[in-house]
């Protein structure tokens, strides 16, 4: 049998492993100690960008530079979930009554366990992305690099892919070897917990999703019995109450992200720009092609995760609309006309649409990640032109 939730396997291990599954033995432990490896990484990130914050060498520092951001980001993103754990507790302990309810009501399990298909296959996909892209950031760099004879009989030039700067040497072997399968593994765990936070995003919006398509479900079927009012109070009643759960649940989710989207946006914009003016930098002086990958690697990595937020903003927007079309759809004219007013109220209700913001200032949508690439691509080419 089907597991009956939304939110995946992969997404339950991994928010038990940063402690903020509801109930979890030592989940304070867990954040505390991941949160405190993340802050010692980027003790000697920011170290090494101090240490070479030279405009001579403006490759090397966009470099290190876009990866210091990106962790910096993935800690502050951690930070804001780890303050709002209690709304999040709240979210799940709502998607667990409405599942009951599916389970009482089999007529809308299948709406459901589509939806949980769906957040499966997708968490499965990004954490699969995001596992290609550390292996790339990391290890894989380090693989290609040794294909050139000249990192072959020069060990000393060795250099880790993740730049941090130490007190003491680190390109002699077996100390080399230990830091970049230690920077690796970091990479992973990383590149996983920022997959984590976008497919969490999704999945509460999936069950959103199949929420709104169980109350679609039911209006269509309002009129298509006889009518009598008795039983059109207590069906509409019942819609109500499920739109107002829609809708609480979705101020929920909006409340959870909305810092953590305005976040994406302004960091995204900035890492993109360093990102992608890098990769200029690297074709027009004809660097190793280890970089070049590694670089267009990450910089579609950076470019999803906006698109997966904006999209998710999108695509909540686009349901809470079909209700009203649903309303619309529906025999209303096979009601009497005090009761069909009832209908009106409820399409009147949806055109307040539901939407994930940044910051409670913009709304996530489309238009809103073609701005981003916008922008980004307006500072690539002011730093393009400045270099």
């Amino acid at each position: 049998m089907k597991r009956a939730n939304t939110i995946s396997r992969s997404v339950e291990i991994g928010l038990r492993f940063i402690g903020l599954w509801p109930d979890s033995t030592y989940a304070t432990f867990y954040w505390f100690s991941y949160m405190t490896s993340i802050v010692i990484v980027q003790y000697y990130q920011y170290a090494y960008v101090l240490g070479h914050l030279e405009i001579n060498d403006v490759w090397l520092l966009m470099d290190c530079l876009s990866l210091t951001l990106a962790y910096t980001l993935a800690f502050f993103k951690l930070l804001v979930l780890w303050w709002n754990r209690r709304i999040f507790y709240r979210i799940v302990k709502d998607m667990d009554e409405d599942w009951k309810n599916c389970i009482v009501n089999s007529s809308y399990m299948s709406t459901m366990m589509t939806m949980a298909d769906l957040s499966r296959r997708f968490s499965n996909i990004v954490f699969t992305v995001n596992g290609i892209g550390a292996f790339f950031l990391s290890i894989g760099e380090h693989l290609l690099q040794s294909m050139d004879d000249a990192n072959r009989i020069n060990n000393s030039s060795r250099e880790l892919p993740l730049k941090m700067e130490f007190p003491f040497d680190v390109s002699e072997s077996p100390i080399f070897e230990c830091f970049l399968i230690g920077q690796f593994i970091y990479d992973l765990v990383i590149a996983f917990v920022v997959g984590l936070m976008n497919a969490l995003l999704v999945t509460l919006i999936l069950h959103v999703s199949g929420q709104i398509d169980i109350m679609r479900q039911d209006l269509a079927e309002i009129s298509k019995h006889n009518y009598d009012h008795n039983t059109f109070v207590i069906i509409i009643k019942d819609l109500i109450c499920k739109h107002q759960r829609i809708i609480a649940l979705s101020e929920n989710i909006e409340n959870l992200y909305t810092e953590i989207a305005l976040m994406q946006i302004l960091w995204n914009t900035l890492v993109i720009c360093c990102t992608g003016f890098f990769i200029i930098i690297t074709i027009n002086t004809t660097k190793d092609i280890s970089t070049l990958i590694k670089s267009v690697n990450y910089y579609i990595a950076i470019t999803l995760e906006a698109f997966i937020f904006c999209y998710a903003g999108e695509f909540l927007s686009a349901k809470s609309m079909s209700i009203s079309d649903a309303i619309y759809e529906s025999l209303w004219y096979n009601v009497s006309p005090n009761d069909s007013r009832i209908l009106l109220f409820m399409m009147l209700r949806c055109q307040k649409r539901l939407t994930i913001t940044a910051g409670k200032i913009i709304d996530l949508t489309l238009n809103g990640f073609a701005s981003i690439m916008k922008a980004s691509a307006s500072y690539i080419s002011v730093l393009n032109a400045m270099y």
